[in-house]
């Protein structure tokens, strides 16, 4: 691959990674001549060469024909080289140990921005914060991306709509007009915690939903599981200062009602699974390598959450049963069973 600084590198080439390099590629041109370059960084050299000899990635997006612009590679060395534009599409928990590897190769003033969802075990850190800790960047030159946005519709080309979150609003724009199609539509926002937060704690919530599906609840119990699992995402997030309107905005209700009310959603079709009896390991053997988000997320969110002095119950339902061995019967039986109060 030529060296230009016209490339753009998507670290990850899972489902949503992918998704979104298609997406550069068609918004950028798609025409594979160097100044519309897409990198695409992928762990395994079977995948990386799969897509190059394809433009097919059946492992993480399949049925998706890549643009000519998408070039894998699993040589972060060649994705890095001469790049200014860095997305980061590891999973949450493991960003860190990427990073601190990929760190030396990218360029001085490069925007990176976060496609991860979570909060990081141990530290607590969201993933912009992972980022300023092992680069050493400005906070400015980190984004975060999120919303309601399931990679196998954007495939698809549906229409759905982002955050572009940054408190740099000059890289915002550039980002968003760098990843604006026809079927894709970025907004700009500069409420960089909230944006994290909402993507973090939805995960958990549709767990959760998908738990209750699993035991035969209804409609009724989702709408109920989302609107009281935003009110305790409201929670957490204003008390780390974000702002009420990004949670109620597409990274927070948009995400919220995406993830739990999608089939395509991973963690609410694990949470299925749990509700229909299948024990934790079972239902994670059944993931074929994709990552559920929010089994580890609950442990960080809880954790997050508890240091603020912020209850929140669904959460901590979740995490019982994700780690403590609390059957689905007993975690909906607790949150069923809590004491009445003003809403």
């Amino acid at each position: 691959m030529a060296s230009t600084s016209g490339a753009v590198a998507v670290m990850g080439a899972g489902a949503w990674g992918t998704a979104l390099a298609q997406v550069l590629a068609e918004a950028l041109g798609g025409s594979g001549a160097p100044e519309a370059e897409i990198r695409l960084w992928a762990r395994r050299s079977d995948v990386a060469e799969q897509i190059n000899a394809t433009r097919y990635n059946p492992a993480y997006l399949p049925g998706t024909k890549l643009a000519p612009a998408v070039r894998a590679t699993s040589d972060a060395v060649e994705a890095l080289r001469g790049v200014t534009t860095v997305l980061l599409g590891v999973p949450a928990q493991n960003l860190r140990s990427n990073l601190e590897q990929w760190a030396p190769l990218i360029a001085d003033g490069a925007t990176l921005v976060s496609l991860a969802k979570g909060i990081e075990l141990g530290t607590l850190m969201r993933m912009s914060q992972v980022i300023v800790s092992v680069t050493g960047v400005d906070p400015s030159q980190v984004a975060v991306i999120s919303g309601p946005n399931l990679a196998s519709e954007i495939a698809q080309c549906q229409p759905t709509a982002t955050v572009i979150a940054c408190s740099d609003s000059g890289r915002a724009v550039a980002l968003q007009r760098m990843l604006n199609t026809g079927y894709f539509r970025p907004y700009t926002n500069s409420d960089v915690v909230g944006t994290e937060i909402g993507g973090a704690c939805k995960n958990v919530i549709a767990l959760a939903c998908g738990m209750a599906a699993g035991v035969g609840l209804g409609e009724n119990t989702a709408a109920a599981i989302i609107t009281r699992g935003l009110a305790e995402i409201m929670r957490l997030g204003i008390a780390l200062g974000a702002k009420g309107a990004t949670l109620a905005g597409l990274a927070g209700v948009g995400d919220l009602v995406a993830t739990c009310t999608s089939p395509h959603s991973r963690n609410r079709s694990m949470g299925e699974r749990l509700g229909r009896g299948a024990s934790m390991q079972s239902a994670l053997e059944g993931k074929d390598g994709h990552v559920v988000e929010g089994v580890t997320s609950c442990e960080s969110v809880l954790a997050l959450a508890s240091s603020y002095d912020v209850e929140m119950p669904l959460t901590d339902a979740v995490h019982r049963v994700c780690h403590r061995g609390l059957s689905v019967d007993e975690a909906m039986a607790l949150l069923l069973g809590r004491s009445t109060k003003p809403e």
